[in-house]
């Protein structure tokens, strides 16, 4: 059996950070919903956050993805609102989706369903940051990595 001796590359330490926090009570399907709903509001509104577009050896072309990880977390009811009120207070890019999106079936019917309930009464169910790695990691402070 060969060995290699070529060191592999360090692995790429990014400083910033793309996040997810999922409320702990959601079915598997709606939290797959929900991580594909929120990080695509990232990709749109940070373009920084998207690479180049990916092409196989046979020249078909792909769209680019997202050119760090997307790290997804899981908490309380209350570890989401503390998690929401600190990511508005740092101002960071944010995503959100609440309950009420789960009975809606389009856009319009999801940004009026959004906009019809107050900040501090939104049922939410996940929360998408991107910002700074010490930014993001206070924002989810308390919650923990998604099994």
């Amino acid at each position: 059996m060969s060995m290699s001796t070529s060191a592999s590359p360090d692995p790429v330490r990014f400083d910033t950070k793309i996040a997810v926090l999922l409320r702990e009570d959601l079915e598997t399907w709606q939290r797959l919903n929900v991580t594909a709903f929120l990080v695509s509001g990232l990709g749109a509104e940070v373009p920084e956050v998207t690479g180049e577009p990916y092409e196989d050896a046979d020249g078909v072309r792909y769209l680019p993805m997202f050119r760090q990880p997307v790290l997804v977390f899981e908490g309380t009811k209350e570890t989401l609102r503390t998690a929401h009120t600190r990511v508005l207070s740092r101002a960071l890019p944010r995503a959100v989706f609440t309950s009420d999106l789960f009975a809606t079936g389009n856009d319009r019917d999801n940004r009026a369903a959004v906009r019809a309930v107050r900040t501090d009464d939104l049922d939410l169910v996940g929360l998408a940051v991107y910002g700074p790695r010490n930014a993001v990691d206070k924002v989810l402070k308390g919650a923990r990595m998604h099994p």
